[in-house]
């Protein structure tokens, strides 16, 4: 029976340097199986971590917790009346215990982060090892100091390889992660803006990503690119890990060539041979070589890489393709964005073989300061070679890529209602559409149901 975590209340406490009050001393040998942080989905003999919100203090729910089938609680207080392991910091003790989980498995340990691309390059890496081994990865954007501890207690017991996306906002925040995880494999996508307004600059984005590497294991890999001007400097040559780039330019050990799109995905070739992916962006091209390099040190044969890749099943709204009821493809890439991925996106479109060509672009949320700058970027980027039909902005920092862009075939809406009516009078089946923005502006409301 392959099992998730199963360990006694009192290995639980040790892991965590917690204290048992009398209640826990008296199952302190019941095995937990599971962790939950909201009292909505525990199950039996699992473990409730009550966290301290805005609004919301969750020891206030330790009761319902145990009533609901938990067998214990962490808690940062004693006078609660149910089993608990009382620790200072329910979020450390988390991560402790995951960490210490962790260590309890036969299982190596792919680590991921980047400015874009973590969740697709995941879900590459887990399409090229599945069919060779038993894989686990991060489910959904569980990839901050708490949703990674909830993938590591999710883990059966059996994994070969576990695949964690690692997220962050500030400087340290990896470093936190990389602790806990202690990787075999790391891979760092890119370094782009995302976070610019808390971490000042894409120096600093960097060294918060580079710190993947700081728990990194002396046998391990570390997979980045070379086209960032920010990681030359930064990346230390000399480790006692191995080193692989990968990426466009001919600075990298493996070089992304030869890359084609059209409305079925990407190819192009890596190290001489050709691989495609069902999946559009020239960035994915590269994301899908960090796959690539990784299955060398499984010594999967390259063949076996083509064709897992051409299977490739991508989380929804990354490039993800849909062909509306009146033929128009519809290319919804609005989970996230960044400048430099919203650049990537208009790219596919702008040499994609349709006659009318529509972008539809909202706000790039969290650059700050940097707002208007990066956002008259953007429009910048577009009026170098401007064969769209229509652009149309939605939102209030996209207005600046609006009013930036110099033919008048652009129209900025303050209303989402007005845009999607817009936007359904140009539907056809000799149009493609793009819909890019920030997860906050929820451009997916634009798709027919």
């Amino acid at each position: 029976m392959n099992i998730m975590i199963s360990l006694t209340i009192k290995k639980i406490s040790e892991l965590c340097g917690g204290k048992l009050n009398d209640q826990a001393k008296e199952i302190e040998n019941t095995k937990i199986h599971g962790v939950s942080i909201d009292t909505r989905t525990i199950e039996t003999n699992n473990m409730f971590a009550p966290f301290v919100g805005e609004n919301v203090d969750g020891h206030d729910f330790i009761l319902n917790a145990i009533e609901s089938g938990a067998c214990v609680s962490l808690s940062e207080k004693e006078d609660v009346d149910a089993p608990l392991i009382i620790v200072k910091d329910v979020q450390k003790a988390l991560g402790d215990i995951a960490r210490g989980y962790l260590n309890t498995l036969n299982t190596k340990v792919v680590a991921i982060t980047g400015s874009n691309g973590k969740t697709t390059t995941k879900d590459m890496v887990e399409c090229v090892l599945a069919p060779h081994f038993n894989v686990q990865k991060t489910i959904g954007n569980y990839n901050n100091e708490i949703g990674m501890p909830l993938t590591i207690f999710n883990t059966k017991d059996d994994t070969d390889i576990l695949i964690l996306e690692m997220g962050m906002d500030n400087l340290g925040d990896i470093h936190y992660l990389s602790s806990i995880a202690r990787p075999d494999i790391a891979i760092l996508t890119n370094v782009g803006e995302s976070h610019i307004e808390k971490l000042g600059s894409k120096e600093n984005i960097a060294k918060g990503k580079y710190e993947i590497v700081d728990d990194l294991k002396e046998d391990g890999l570390f997979i980045y690119s070379n086209d960032y001007v920010e990681l030359e400097n930064l990346v230390k040559k000399d480790t006692p890990y191995e080193q692989v780039t990968v990426g466009l330019t001919d600075k990298n050990d493996l070089v992304v060539t030869n890359v084609k799109e059209d409305k079925n995905g990407v190819s192009f070739t890596l190290n001489g041979f050709d691989y495609s992916i069902p999946s559009l962006g020239k960035h994915n091209a590269v994301n899908a070589s960090f796959a690539i390099a990784l299955s060398k040190h499984f010594n999967i044969s390259e063949s076996d890489v083509k064709k897992s890749l051409e299977q490739l099943t991508i989380t929804n709204m990354r490039m993800e393709q849909h062909i509306d009821e009146t033929g128009a493809l519809i290319i919804n890439d609005a989970y996230n964005a960044s400048p430099s991925s919203m650049k990537s996106a208009i790219d596919t479109v702008r040499h994609l073989d349709y006659k009318n060509k529509v972008l539809v672009l909202g706000d790039i949320l969290e650059l700050g300061r940097y707002s208007a700058q990066l956002h008259e970027s953007v429009g910048a980027y577009i009026n170098e070679d401007n064969n769209f039909t229509h652009i149309f902005t939605y939102g209030e920092h996209a207005k600046t890529t609006h009013d930036t862009i110099q033919k008048e075939n652009t129209q900025h809406f303050e209303s989402i209602e007005q845009l999607k009516n817009s936007l359904n009078s140009l539907k056809d089946e000799n149009t493609v559409i793009l819909l890019k923005a920030s997860r906050g502006m929820k451009l997916e409301r634009l798709i027919s149901e």
